[in-house]
C-alpha cells in the first residue's frame, strides 16, 4: 500500500535531475535527455507528457511524485486515469443513492495535482495564485464530516463532485471544473464513465477445499477476502473507456501503473479492452511501479515476483520498458529480475531505488524519492527513449469523451 507523505523538493531556482544516488539535484544544461551519467534535465519545450494509472493511496503517491516533476518542468501536463468500482465508504454512499460514478479516489487524485502533498513549509511559501487558492481548497475537498447523522464520513470533496456531476451531466466536465477551482497541475479523468463493479475467483475459503474457487463481488469485499485472489473481472465485462482518458494515454510519453491495491485500484485498467490495448500499443515509455509490502487481503502474502506474475495473467501482452521497486522491499533481487524478463520490452530493466518513507507504521512511497527514481528510469541510456513532442500537449488536450 502506498500513500501520501510530505517530502523536500529540488531548490526552487534550479531543474530538476535525477542524480546518481536516486535523490533531486540541479542540473545545468536545461535540456531534457538522457546524458551517459543517467540525469535527467528539464527544457521548457521538452516536458513529457505522463499519464499515472490507479486508484486510492497509491495513485495519490504518483501523483504527487509527478507534480514535483512538473512543478521543475521535467513532466508535464500530468494526468490521473482512475479506477471507478469503488463500492464502500463515502463513495460506495453516494454511487448507490445517486448512480454516479464513485467520487473518492477522484478526489484523492485531484488533491494531490493540487499540492495536497506538500510540506508545512513549502506551504507557507506557496505565492504562486494556483498556489494560494488552491491549497485552502484542497483542505476543504478531503475535510470529512463528523458526527452520526447523515453526513457522517463524508468527505466534502465527494459531494461537491457529486453535485457538479448531477449538475452537469457530464463526470468529465465535473473533473475538470473542481481541477480548476484547486488550479490542479493537470487533469483527472475515470477510466469509464459509468460505475463499474469487480469480481474475483478466490481460493482458500474452506478448509475441507481449499481450492474450490468462490466468485466475490465489490471492491470492499474483494480488497478484504481472507482467502487468496487469483483473478478478477470488471462487470460489465467490457466497459467502455472516457474516451479523453483514452487520447491521454494515447499521446502519452510516460504511462505509469501502480502502485496501489493490485487487484481492485491496478488491475481494472487492464481489464478495459480499448485501455488495454492502448497500453499494449503505445510507443510510450511504460513503467511499473511495485508495492512496498503485500495488503491484507487481496494480496495477503504476495512477493513483489507473484504481483508480476498475476498483471501477465490478465494483460499477457503487455510489454513495458522498466519495473521499479523500493530497493528494501525487494529481499530476492535475483528473482525479481528473472519474473520481470517476460514483461519487459528490449532494453527494459528492473529499476531498485529507495522510494519508501521513513514511516513505521505505514509503508508508503515518498514523493520526492519516488520522483528522483523516475526521473531516472526515464533518463536510462539504455532504455527505449521516449516518444517526445514538438510541444507540451495542453491540460484539455484529448478528444471529446463519450459521458
Amino acid at each position: 500500500m502506498s500513500g501520501p507523505r510530505s517530502g523536500a523538493a529540488a531548490a526552487p531556482d534550479h531543474d530538476l535531475a535525477a542524480a546518481p544516488d536516486g535523490r533531486l539535484a540541479a542540473a545545468s544544461d536545461g535540456r531534457l535527455a538522457a546524458a551517459s551519467d543517467g540525469r535527467l534535465a528539464a527544457a521548457p519545450d521538452g516536458r513529457l507528457a505522463a499519464v499515472a494509472l490507479g486508484g486510492g493511496h497509491g495513485l495519490h503517491a504518483t501523483l504527487s511524485a509527478l507534480r514535483l516533476l512538473a512543478d521543475r518542468g521535467v513532466a508535464g501536463p500530468v494526468t490521473a486515469v482512475v479506477t471507478v468500482a469503488d463500492d464502500g465508504g463515502s463513495s460506495g454512499r453516494l454511487r448507490r443513492e445517486l448512480g454516479l460514478l464513485p467520487p473518492g479516489d477522484l478526489r484523492m487524485a485531484l488533491a494531490a495535482l493540487a499540492g495536497e502533498h506538500l510540506a508545512a513549509d513549502d506551504v507557507t511559501r506557496a505565492t504562486t495564485s494556483a498556489d494560494a487558492a488552491g491549497l485552502p481548497w484542497v483542505r476543504l475537498l478531503q475535510h470529512r464530516f463528523g458526527g452520526t447523522g447523515a453526513l457522517a464520513g463524508h468527505a466534502v470533496g465527494n459531494l461537491l463532485l457529486a453535485g457538479l456531476m448531477e449538475v452537469l451531466d457530464d463526470p468529465v466536465e465535473a473533473l475538470d471544473e473542481v481541477a480548476r477551482l484547486i488550479g490542479a497541475r493537470g487533469r483527472v479523468l475515470p477510466m469509464a464513465c459509468e460505475p463499474l463493479d469487480i469480481e474475483a475467483e478466490v481460493t482458500g475459503l474452506e478448509d475441507d477445499d481449499p481450492q474450490r474457487a468462490h466468485r466475490i463481488r465489490g471492491q470492499v469485499a474483494v480488497a478484504s477476502t481472507p482467502g487468496r485472489v487469483r483473478r478478477v473481472r470488471l462487470l460489465p465485462e467490457r466497459p467502455e473507456a472516457c474516451s479523453d482518458a483514452l487520447a491521454a494515454v494515447r499521446s502519452a510519453d510516460l504511462l505509469i501503473l501502480g502502485p496501489g491495491s493490485w487487484f481492485t485500484s491496478v488491475l481494472p485498467h487492464l481489464l478495459v479492452p480499448e485501455l488495454r490495448d492502448a497500453l499494449v500499443a503505445s510507443p510510450a515509455r511504460r513503467v511499473i511501479v511495485l508495492n512496498l509490502a503485500p495488503e491484507p487481503g487481496e494480496t495477503a502474502g504476495f512477493s513483489p515476483e507473484q504481483h508480476l506474475a498475476v498483471l501477465a495473467e490478465h494483460a499477457p501482452d503487455l510489454r513495458v520498458d522498466a519495473v521499479l521497486a523500493d530497493v528494501g522491499s525487494v529481499t530476492l533481487p535475483d528473482r525479481l529480475h528473472r519474473a520481470a524478463a517476460p514483461l519487459l520490452a528490449p532494453g527494459g530493466r528492473v529499476h531498485l531505488a529507495p522510494v519508501a518513507a521513513a514511516d513505521p507504521t505505514t509503508p508508503r512511497h515518498d514523493p520526492a524519492a519516488l520522483a528522483a527514481a523516475l526521473a531516472a528510469v526515464v533518463a536510462d541510456p539504455g532504455a527505449r527513449p521516449p516518444p517526445g513532442r514538438d510541444a507540451a500537449l495542453p491540460a484539455g488536450a484529448g478528444g471529446r469523451r463519450q459521458a
